[in-house]
């Protein structure tokens, strides 16, 4: 089953395994992306087997640290942001 999503760069999508990954990147010239697992996993996919990929659209993860390889006790700080313009940087806690 072929997915009808125009991919974009920024929006998170879900595999039929559950696996959470973002568009990172879009080359028109070759016709091929980039996307970025939750886990910082980076793949290139080609816009063929995008069209040919199981997908469902879903929100960005709240947790972002998944990425970065570190856990909520790392942060040293609560980094749960209730404003847009919040600007919390982990890395003013380190000494």
């Amino acid at each position: 089953m072929a997915n009808d999503f125009q991919p974009r760069i920024g929006d998170w999508y879900q595999t039929t395994s559950g696996d959470n990954f973002e568009i990172v990147a879009l080359d028109d010239d070759e016709a091929a992306m980039e996307i970025q697992y939750y886990d910082g996993a980076v793949e290139e996919i080609d816009f063929d087997s995008w069209n040919e990929m199981e997908v469902q659209p879903i929100e960005p993860p709240e947790d972002w640290a998944g990425s970065f390889d570190i856990d909520r006790e790392d942060y040293g700080v609560d980094l749960e942001l209730n404003n847009p313009n919040d600007n919390i940087n982990p890395l003013d806690d380190l000494e």
